[in-house]
């Protein structure tokens, strides 16, 4: 294909194999990282650890045990964002696999939000709160860790790809053409019934 062939949306389209390999691998990449990085800062609160500096002036480690969800928001519901974090799984595999259209941005959004959603709900079952430390100097901004990257750098990602990949357009002229041939071909197989 040269630069000048203009690329058809089948072509921005990836195989169910590839979602599937590159959503699980951000998924349990975004997870893993998540994870243990909190059981670092978790080992180093048990020796006394409050904050230091990561990068001075900008961020740094600061541990905050966060009842509520991402950058501490809806604190008092951890239930609720547990079944919020499986519902968010369920709807990645669902949409993943069944979707026709699904652009490769969708696909790896999809799979930072699940990871970051399963990796803050395992801190809630097991804890009862969320474990956060990356702390913004420069603006008053909540704490959050990797998990919360995830699910807000994911989401952006998954709907970017869906708003401006030409994998999510479908062209109406062909889908109206399609559904006026299924139309035909179920009226020419009821009047063959009919006249048999």
């Amino acid at each position: 294909m040269t630069m000048d062939t203009p690329r058809t949306a089948e072509e921005f389209v990836p195989s169910r194999a590839w979602r599937a390999v590159c959503a699980l691998a951000l998924f349990f990449a975004f997870l893993i990282v998540d994870q243990v990085t909190k059981v670092f800062i978790r080992g180093l609160v048990a020796h006394g650890f409050v904050a230091a500096p990561f990068i001075p002036g900008v961020l740094e480690f600061r541990f905050a045990a966060n009842t509520g969800a991402a950058f501490s928001l809806g604190e008092g519901f951890g239930f609720v964002f547990v079944l919020l974090a499986i519902a968010v799984v369920i709807f990645t595999v669902a949409y993943l696999y069944r979707a026709p259209l699904v652009s490769k941005l969708e696909v790896i959004g999809l799979g930072m939000v699940a990871g970051g959603a399963v990796g803050n709900a395992i801190d809630r079952l097991l804890f009862g709160f969320v474990t956060d430390f990356f702390c913004v100097q420069f603006i008053d901004f909540p704490i959050f860790n990797v998990a919360d990257i995830g699910i807000t750098c994911g989401a952006i990602i998954a709907f970017i790809g869906f708003v401006i990949s030409p994998a999510s357009k479908v062209d109406a002229t062909q889908e109206l053409n399609r559904r006026d041939a299924e139309k035909r071909a179920r009226k020419a197989a009821r009047r063959e019934g009919r006249d048999k």
